[in-house]
């Protein structure tokens, strides 16, 4: 080869330890990413106890102990030698098996650390260690250990001073190094995983978990004790596919995505696919701003699926990506709907938390409503203001409203209280008898040994109140419910008109005088454009003139609203929708048309409808949370009442 001319830059081979130190930036970011693939060539090693130690957050010192196979003398000095692996026997990259490759992190952690490697193998006499500093390897010696492997990784990107400038603090790598145990404690509960170390992540423990279970407990370490109580299981198959897998309720949720879980072929992942999957299946049962918590497995034969789309194979590629959305999207609603309307008992928790007193209080504050308003996150409804009159809460009303309370009349002896011990039962009951009627013929809930089984039957109980003519009160057996009535009845009237629609069409009217509706000329266009489509969800439109739109049927449950409200919701649902599938618009659609016919807030209701209202939730899917995702009723049990008042 010719010299090169001034100015002109040389091609030439670069020392392979500096190599190695560019290839491990591509695998080690972080401390986090060097546990993670040390953790992972134990599990391939076949382990049953995984112990982590760091200390500085990783950067002084990681320290990965297991009790897996071991490496013998030759195999540990190929180990540390780059594109020397134990992981594919056939060399065939379509049908990987493993979490990765030996060999591929252990030189990238070497290049850029000190990196001391102790393994036995078992039966074996003694062990043997390697010690590879900033990319020179020294020789294998035997060692003293037990059977496994001991890696210790000691100033991580000491050779590499650079990088440590953009690590974070020590506390925050730690949480890094702890995130990254716990997904893949979810993909393994038969092994034990330790971390030990200082941090917010310090103390980790994930005993391992076997028999029937074994995977839900682990789940429950992981995510949490109210993830058992608050989520449901999901079996699906489907062609080459396996899912499996526990979601959480739709109001069981978090303000970020990092409780979601996703196993595929035992690999803890993070895919772009799978994550859009599931905020489909929740799409009209959760807010936008919120996160399910979930963990699913997928299963599937190898050559299905590429695991080296990324460096650190934290995402994959499928062959079939719809089969596999539908798969998820299909496991996970028809999961929700066995649960039908069942919500979070978090809701609860957060219910008892807002109603306990700092100190006890002789009267209720003005603000109870707004208390009560914001146990259901309400943003669009206030209770409107109580009517002039005497001053005092109203008593029973001679139209069929009725108040929950009342102040006792000057002549009318002062409220008693009833024995201790008597809870809801007939004793405090015989406290209002007389003046505040109850709402309904007496429909308490009969004993659990009842032929009927009344407590099954209806769940969510009596009703014996409506507050601010916006919440219904109902007994159960066993404690009270507090329903939205506006929000319960929305989620009702979507259902409906979800039913109509995949049953051969939403029922129409049509109106006697057909209406004019002016809008912005944008807006108009945009429902033109849409009038197909929105033919089939029962409102029938054409344009009449520039910035107006003529309305010939409406849905006959949204009969009688106003149309210009009506069609500005459908408009901004059609609109927020943008690239999205038509088919998913027009649910969204849905969920804005309906409501307009739900009962709305500050409408007093008979105690007839009270009750048909509970009676359809019981019989409705997802009618624990409306179509924004807010908790439509709050259950209290009769015994977390009772410790309000000091009863226990």
């Amino acid at each position: 080869m010719a010299p090169s001319s001034p100015g002109r830059p040389q091609v030439r081979r670069l020392d392979p330890v500096l190599v190695d130190r560019i290839a491990a930036g591509e695998v080690v970011e972080r401390p986090a990413s060097a546990v993670k693939e040390l953790v992972e060539n134990a599990v391939d090693a076949g382990a049953s106890s995984i112990a982590v130690t760091i200390a500085a957050g990783g950067r002084k010192l990681i320290r990965v102990v297991d009790d897996g196979g071991g490496m013998s003398a030759d195999d540990l000095a190929l180990a540390v030698e780059r594109h020397a692996t134990s992981k594919l026997p056939d060399g065939d990259l379509e049908r990987i098996e493993t979490l990765g490759f030996r060999g591929e992190a252990l030189p990238s952690i070497g290049a850029v650390a000190r990196l001391a490697i102790t393994s036995r193998v078992p039966g074996a006499e003694t062990g043997h260690v390697i010690v590879v500093d900033a990319g020179h390897k020294g020789p294998v010696r035997p060692a003293a250990g037990q059977p496994g492997t001991r890696i210790e990784v000691t100033d991580l990107f000491a050779a590499t001073p650079a990088r440590l400038k953009f690590l974070k603090s020590d506390r925050a790598e730690a949480t890094a190094v702890g995130e990254i145990l716990r997904r893949l404690a979810v993909a393994h509960p038969q092994i034990r995983f330790t971390l030990t170390g200082e941090g917010a992540s310090s103390g980790l423990v994930f005993p391992a978990e076997t028999g029937p279970g074994s995977w839900l407990r682990r789940l429950v370490a992981v995510l949490g004790p109210e993830f058992g109580q608050n989520s449901a299981p999901l079996s699906l198959e489907r062609e080459a596919f396996a899912l499996d897998g526990h979601v959480g309720l739709p109001t069981f949720h978090r303000a970020a995505a990092t409780h979601v879980h996703f196993v595929v072929n035992g690999r803890p992942v993070r895919d772009r696919l799978l994550l859009s999957a599931v905020r489909g299946a929740y799409a009209d049962v959760m807010a936008s701003d919120r996160h399910p918590v979930l963990a699913l497995a997928l299963t599937c034969d190898p050559a299905l699926v590429d695991v080296n789309v990324h460096p650190a194979k934290t995402e994959v590629r499928f062959r079939d990506p719809g089969l596999v959305r539908g798969l998820i999207v299909s496991a996970i609603h028809e999961a929700l709907r066995r649960e039908g309307g069942r919500s979070s008992g978090t809701v609860a928790s957060r219910t008892l938390e807002s109603l306990r007193p700092q100190q006890a209080p002789l009267s209720l504050p003005p603000a109870a409503s707004r208390q009560t308003a914001s146990l259901f996150a309400r943003r669009d409804e206030t209770a409107p203001p109580r009517p002039a009159g005497s001053g005092r809460p109203e008593a029973f009303a001679r139209d069929g409203g009725w108040a929950p309370w009342d102040a006792p009349e000057p002549d009318q002896a002062p409220f008693e209280a009833p024995p201790a011990g008597t809870g809801f039962g007939e004793g405090r009951q015989a406290q209002f008898a007389g003046d505040l009627a109850l709402p309904s013929a007496d429909q308490r809930m009969a004993p659990p040994e009842a032929e009927s089984g009344p407590t099954e039957q209806h769940p969510l109980g009596a009703a014996r109140a409506q507050l601010h003519e916006t919440y219904i009160v109902a007994q159960t057996w066993d404690g009270i419910v507090i329903v939205d009535q506006h929000a319960a009845h929305e989620r009702l009237v979507y259902e409906r008109l979800k039913r109509e629609r995949d049953g051969g069409g939403i029922a129409r009217q049509i109106l006697l005088i057909p209406e004019v509706v002016d809008l912005d000329p944008v807006e108009a266009d945009r429902l033109a454009d849409a009038a197909e489509a929105l033919q089939d969800l029962g409102l029938v439109l054409e344009p009449f003139g520039h910035g107006a739109v003529l309305v010939r049927e409406v849905p006959s449950a949204l009969a009688g609203g106003s149309l210009r409200a009506l069609l500005t919701d459908v408009v901004d649902a059609l609109t927020e929708g943008g690239a999205d599938p038509l088919a998913r618009r027009l649910d969204a659609v849905l969920s804005r048309m309906s409501c307009h016919g739900s009962i709305r807030a500050g409408r007093r209701l008979r105690p007839e409808e009270m009750n048909a209202l509970l009676r359809e939730m019981e019989a409705t899917p997802f009618s624990g949370q409306c179509n924004h995702g807010r908790p439509t009723y709050v259950e209290l049990k009769l015994s977390d009442v009772e410790r309000l008042f000091g009863r226990r």
